[in-house]
């Protein structure tokens, strides 16, 4: 049966889609007074003025607004372990260097998952995905990267696989490929591990979408990136990077080069990777969680999107450097941190994070998308990224039902 969600004060979605039809940032269709069909397979049938809605069971939504739900293109979600001591040491001054070699940093998190069974990540994950879900996204990204061993990269995978079937949103999942050995002699051995066994195995089993590598002077290569995510699109699956977090080599330039989905980060771009992600189909992603908790440099998102690129924005939801589980926050953090008007920050939030992850219909309320939505508790759209409180989301609907988050947060 169809249902009419009527009484929406304004019902507003980015116009477009993807990272060239969505570029106009700020280019928002907002209907006053508006009403939204929802047919029985969860899909949008009709949306328009109230006073021209067809004949319906009505679902009153009291004079609120109504978003996209939005979409986190960026988040590592299954982790084991907490990164506590971390922050109290870096809080009173301590090197990150330092850290890591006091056993800490993300060592320790990877120590923890590798120890933890498939079970015990999906009950640490499930809180997390919840309070995000609460939060207002209904298209999550979720990466694993912390198991490092194959055996282990494959369990979190696993995870994100289970966590799929017992959550209500729609999970995308990648395989991040994220720190090398220790060792140097091992660096090599280890990407050919990745290559001709982790990256085929994760493509036979399904479990991933995309590959992602975090290339950085203190991680992977430019060549060690180049020759992973190859072996990924030889088997089929997209690719992503982290890049231009600490230190600019290359990565964003590898990411337009290889028409990667999104290069994430951001921190250290300068000019040249700006001018090329303009010029490309590449989503630019900015982590303004990243900028709060470790006090780095803003990503570029306002000079990116006047160069003419097209940004998203995600969480980073992590346990080192970016424990924001909340898509609303971020959005009003990109204004804050990135420079993004309300409008822009709304378009990376949906219909460009939804193209970051390759996927054409969540982000966007139009006629035969999903019905994948956010009631906020203001009249006024705007409120999503003015709040910082976290009160801005009133409720989170996926194909027309609501989302109740509550008995993971138990």
């Amino acid at each position: 049966m169809s249902r009419l969600f009527t009484n929406i004060s304004q019902l507003v979605t980015p116009t477009g889609a993807g990272p060239k039809r969505g570029q106009e940032h700020s280019q928002l269709t907002t209907i006053s007074d508006a009403a939204l069909l929802v047919g029985p397979a969860g899909l949008i049938e009709w949306l328009g003025p109230a006073a021209q809605a067809p004949q319906a069971e009505t679902i009153d939504l009291n004079g609120r607004a109504v978003l996209p739900g939005l979409v986190d293109p960026h988040t590592h979600a299954v982790w084991a372990g907490e990164r506590l001591a971390d922050f109290e040491a870096r809080a009173s001054g301590t090197a990150y260097e330092e850290i890591l070699r006091r056993g800490g940093g993300i060592r320790s998190t990877m120590r923890a998952t590798q120890a933890a069974s498939q079970a015990e990540l999906v009950e640490a994950a499930l809180p997390r995905l919840a309070r995000l879900t609460a939060s207002g996204a209904t298209t999550i990204e979720v990466k694993s990267g912390y198991g490092f061993t194959a055996e282990a990269e494959l369990r979190m995978l696993e995870a994100i696989r289970e966590l799929r079937q017992l959550l209500p949103v729609r999970l995308v999942a990648t395989l991040l490929i994220h720190v090398p050995p220790a060792a140097p002699g091992e660096r090599e051995a280890y990407v050919d591990m990745v290559v001709s066994e982790l990256i085929p195995e994760a493509a036979r089993r399904g479990l991933a979408t995309a590959v992602d590598v975090f290339t950085e002077a203190e991680s992977f290569t430019v060549a060690e990136t180049r020759r992973m995510l190859e072996a990924a699109r030889e088997r089929g699956l997209k690719t992503k990077l982290h890049a231009d977090q600490f230190h600019a080599i290359g990565g964003t330039e590898l990411a337009v080069e290889l028409g990667a989905l999104s290069v994430d980060h951001l921190e250290a771009s300068g000019q040249a990777q700006l001018d090329a992600l303009a010029g490309s189909g590449t989503v630019g992603t900015v982590l303004p969680g990243v900028t709060l908790h470790l006090g780095l440099h803003a990503a570029p998102g306002r000079a990116l999107i006047d160069a003419g690129g097209s940004v998203a924005v995600g969480t980073d939801l992590n346990p080192g450097s970016s424990p924001v589980p909340s898509a609303a926050l971020v959005q009003a953090l990109a204004v804050r941190l990135n420079g993004l008007k309300p409008a822009e920050a709304l378009s990376a939030g949906t219909v460009n994070a939804a193209a970051a992850l390759g996927l054409d219909g969540p982000g966007r309320l139009e006629v035969g998308c999903p019905a994948d939505f956010i009631v906020l508790s203001s009249g006024d759209w705007r409120e999503l990224s003015y709040d910082l409180s976290g009160g801005a989301v009133k409720s989170v609907w996926v194909g027309g039902h609501r989302v109740e988050t509550q008995q993971w947060l138990n």
